[in-house]
């Protein structure tokens, strides 16, 4: 693959959300992944079927027995050829299986060695089991995303699992790669959901204290609680987003809805907030989606339709930036960001368990006969 990062090897010990997350961000980017899965996930046939597993897509699967000493010392003879291995067990798995970063840093001592859980690797909770959606309740996130008088709403696992999980973790090896270039030495990426999930919310943490921030939920500026960011129906029984927050795209959200010659309070009058919204959302609801479009869509309102997963691909947009990519028969979102040179692409679709033990071995250095004797002893399949 190309991408910036071609040339960086990196092992993924197989997991769920947030680690496939972390190997899309860097496969997308041209580094190639190895995953070790379960040797005994690993099917007696691959389909020719379309793959929407889009988070393993971009690399290679080979089937190892973790528990098996073979097959461990597979992993650890890979290891030796890696600059990264990353992993999503809770705290002390990969000790057990003896493929910890004390054991891996004594075989490759220039290896990046991810480590992604939900609570980190130390602290009272470090053991429990959780989901985004607990990493992002301790945090302080969960509690502010919702409306006034309502209960806090899940934003689906973005901000725990993927932007406070997997990227998060990413950005750590990118960031240990780029300090091993000067100092020749690896180390351990520690990186946690909950840890993330905060980092997200930097600044509403110094809104906060600064003042601008109350921490009711549903009042504030960007929680639903001003008319002027926020989510509107439509005559169709559709939405759009507005996000007029300076005054000049606030005058120009007056101007589109006929509110302009009106007699209105001050744009940031809070108390009279409930008051606007309610003249809003009649004005919206006048109107199709389609037809807001059309008023309002490319103008400095900050607005735009509230797409579904179906229909974001096809939009204008998207398609004149070529935001979408179909593979294998599975339309999902291109490699981001991009770049002037090193153009990512993706030119593998996501491999089924063990899909490519043989050859991906010997690309690492494995003989045929090894591999015949490790499958033969079931250390691998």
């Amino acid at each position: 693959m190309a991408g910036p990062l071609r040339g960086v090897k990196v092992i993924e010990l197989a997991g769920i959300g947030p680690g496939p997350f972390c190997g899309m961000m860097l496969a997308d980017m041209g580094a190639e992944l190895l995953r070790i899965d379960r040797a005994n996930s690993v099917p007696p046939a691959f389909s020719d079927g379309p793959r929407g597993d889009v988070l393993g897509r971009g690399r290679r699967s080979i089937g190892v027995d973790l528990k098996h000493p073979e097959g461990v010392e597979t992993v650890l003879r890979l290891v030796a050829e890696a600059d990264v291995l990353y992993e999503g067990f809770r705290p002390g798995v990969t000790e057990r299986l003896g493929l910890g970063p004390d054991v891996c840093l004594a075989r490759n001592p220039r290896l990046i060695y991810g480590r992604m859980t939900g609570w980190g690797q130390d602290g009272p909770l470090a053991p429990a089991a959780g989901h985004d959606i607990n990493y992002i309740a301790l945090s302080g996130a969960l509690h502010a995303i919702g409306r006034r008088g309502e209960k806090p709403v899940p934003p689906l696992n973005l901000v725990g699992d993927f932007g406070g999980g997997g990227l998060l973790l990413a950005f750590g090896i990118v960031c240990a790669l780029i300090e091993r270039g000067g100092s020749g030495k690896g180390q351990v990426v520690d990186a946690a959901m909950v840890d993330g999930a905060a980092t997200l919310m930097a600044m509403f943490y110094g809104a906060l204290q600064s003042g601008w921030w109350t921490d009711e939920r549903g009042v504030n500026m960007l929680d639903t609680g001003a008319h002027f960011y926020d989510t509107y129906e439509t005559g169709d029984g559709k939405y759009v987003a507005i996000g007029s927050i300076e005054p000049q795209f606030y005058a120009l959200l007056l101007q589109h809805t006929g509110l302009a010659g009106e007699e209105l309070p001050s744009q940031f009058d809070r108390q009279r907030w409930p008051e606007m919204r309610t003249k809003l959302a009649a004005i919206f609801k006048s109107k199709t989606r389609d037809e807001w479009c059309t008023i309002m869509e490319g103008t400095d309102v900050c607005f735009a339709p509230v797409l579904t997963l179906n229909e974001a691909p096809r939009s204008a947009h998207a398609s004149a930036r070529e935001a979408f990519r179909e593979i294998a028969g599975v339309i999902q979102p291109a490699p981001a960001p991009r770049f002037s040179r090193t153009t990512p692409n993706l030119d593998r679709p996501p491999a089924y368990p063990g899909e490519h033990t043989d050859e991906a071995l010997q690309d690492w250095g494995f003989g045929a006969e090894e591999i015949a004797r490790l499958r033969a002893g079931k250390a691998i399949a």
